[in-house]
């Protein structure tokens, strides 16, 4: 078992098929019993991504109302979802000036450090951060967290 943080970048592989989903959709393989988190907001962020894949045409009306609800119906079994608190969006604001992010991946990179510290507390192994966005990759680098980029897997 592995403990996972996964942005809304790397999540959306599940969803819709593009470079890394394979690798992604391996995470959930029952037999590795891997633990992921999300941040609430990821919820916000996926359903965003497939409604505007669906407005492009890039997937149809129907296969994206189905993907919408698979959705909704992961995040009531596979997922840990951790709630946006006070302390999250203070920690966001001060990784967003330190590294120049956008407001939502500074809220990601707060919410996978949180979590990589309660982990470390609780005697568990650091998290990966899974993400597929290069400007934020580097600050998680920055902060001293193990990543994975999908997209470095075909």
């Amino acid at each position: 078992m592995a403990i996972y943080f996964i942005d809304s970048s790397g999540l959306v592989k599940r969803y819709i098929s593009e470079t890394g989903s394979a690798w992604v959709l391996g995470l959930f393989d029952p037999a590795v019993n891997n633990e992921v988190f999300i941040a609430a907001i990821t919820s916000v962020e996926i359903v965003a991504a497939i409604t505007r894949r669906s407005r492009s045409g890039s997937i149809s009306i129907m296969d994206a109302t189905i993907i919408r609800n698979q959705f909704k119906s992961d995040l009531q079994k596979d997922y840990q979802i951790v709630e946006i608190t006070e302390n999250i969006i203070n920690s966001g604001m001060v990784l967003s000036e330190t590294y120049g992010l956008r407001g939502y991946d500074a809220i990601q990179l707060a919410v996978g450090c949180a979590v990589n510290s309660l982990c470390i507390a609780n005697g568990l192994p650091p998290i990966t951060f899974v993400s597929a966005d290069n400007e934020l990759n580097a600050a998680v680098v920055s902060e001293g967290l193990m990543i994975q980029n999908p997209n470095s897997y075909p």
